[in-house]
């Protein structure tokens, strides 16, 4: 949830109504007027589950370490990017900004600090297949050598050459195009090929999101860049993360059947939360989505879904919901959103890759033991 009451904050921050309008009046806390009683507010719920964690003074520290593992403060390091103010920074630069001109191939240079241009090799003339990069990357992940002990450059130019595997599997095509191109190319869809170009941009990273701490995980381990990215594949495909398009589908699929206010009042009425609605990093709107939306006309039942949602929940649509329209919009095969995703965010799972292999350290955190009592 993005947004607490202020009964839920005070809950959570163990103080009282004061001290909570005090952090707010001192900017530590995000509110904004409750949509349904605007004589009451909301609170941003990261900005008081982090106040409450810097606070937590005599609190056990498995009870805040558990929290904060759950959309709480970094747990790891980082010098590739950051949500900062509303907006997604790649080693400091606006990623939005990125995106108006930058290729993919930049960004893996800017993230993987590399001085040279990528090579990328051909891959054949087969249709973007999921299945082919998750084949490839399985069979070079026991043959690759390990991460551990080698050099950046070393690290650096194998992740150039993983990420030429998964290209030929997802954005098959002639190397002297960029992969926007030949993604587009591959697809029959020439005129999609700048807003693929803007979607691999701004997917390429976001911090330590589930995927991305997948794969530090296990190049933690000292396991290949392959395995690393093979890691971070899988987790993307999960509902939750980059499998999120397919609940956007749904809600347009039931938009389509009985109306757009009736499908989000039902969704509302279930219980259940709109999907692409929100997200806990971004309190106002979620700036990849922003930065999509405004260079396409979103299809006729996407518009009405999308203002029918955000007045009734009182969120934005974030960028799961804009990469499901864009891909409607210009006719994209049906897994195009994960194809898109996958190939971006490889970029960054090599990038935190190298940078936790380089750092030496296995990621090993600790189980809180609930289980039956131990004899």
């Amino acid at each position: 949830m993005s947004w607490l009451t202020a009964e839920q904050a005070l809950h959570l921050l163990g103080t009282k109504s004061q001290t909570l309008y005090a952090n707010v009046s001192r900017g530590r806390i995000r509110a904004k007027p409750d949509p349904a009683d605007t004589r009451r507010s909301l609170y941003f719920a990261d900005d008081v589950k982090r106040l409450a964690t810097r606070h937590a003074g005599r609190r056990k520290t498995e009870a805040v370490a558990a929290e904060a593992i759950q959309w709480g403060d970094p747990v790891l390091p980082s010098a590739l990017s950051t949500v900062s103010s509303g907006r997604l920074f790649y080693r400091g630069r606006d990623a939005t900004a990125l995106a108006e001109s930058a290729t993919l191939e930049e960004i893996a240079l800017l993230l993987w600090d590399m001085k040279r241009p990528l090579r990328l090799e051909e891959g054949q003339r087969t249709p973007p297949s999921l299945n082919a990069a998750f084949s490839a990357l399985a069979e070079r992940a026991t043959s690759d050598l390990p991460s551990l002990g080698r050099s950046l450059p070393a690290l650096q130019r194998e992740a150039e050459s993983v990420f030429s595997t998964v290209a030929e599997a997802l954005a098959p095509g002639a190397s002297g195009l960029p992969l926007h191109q030949r993604l587009a190319v591959a697809w029959d869809r020439p005129d999609a090929a700048d807003l693929i170009r803007r979607c691999f941009v701004l997917l390429a990273d976001h911090e330590l999101n589930a995927s991305t701490f997948t794969a530090r995980i296990t190049a933690s381990a000292g396991a290949t860049l392959s395995a690393a990215t093979l890691s971070g594949l899988s987790t993307l495909t999960g509902p939750l993360h980059g499998g999120a398009w397919q609940s956007v589908r749904s809600l347009i699929a039931r938009a389509a059947a009985i109306g757009a206010e009736e499908a989000v009042r039902s969704y509302l009425s279930e219980g259940r939360p709109l999907p692409a609605f929100g997200h806990p990093l971004y309190p106002d709107v979620d700036a990849r989505a922003e930065a999509l939306l405004h260079c396409f006309t979103l299809p006729p039942l996407f518009a009405r879904v999308r203002d029918v949602g955000e007045q009734l929940v009182g969120e934005r649509v974030n960028v799961d919901f804009a990469l499901t329209a864009m891909v409607h919009a210009y006719h994209l095969p049906q897994d195009a959103p994960l194809i898109i995703f996958a190939l971006a965010r490889t970029v960054g799972w090599l990038a935190h890759a190298m940078e936790q292999a380089t750092s030496g350290r296995l990621i090993r955190p600790r189980a809180r033991y609930v289980g039956p009592p131990v004899q």
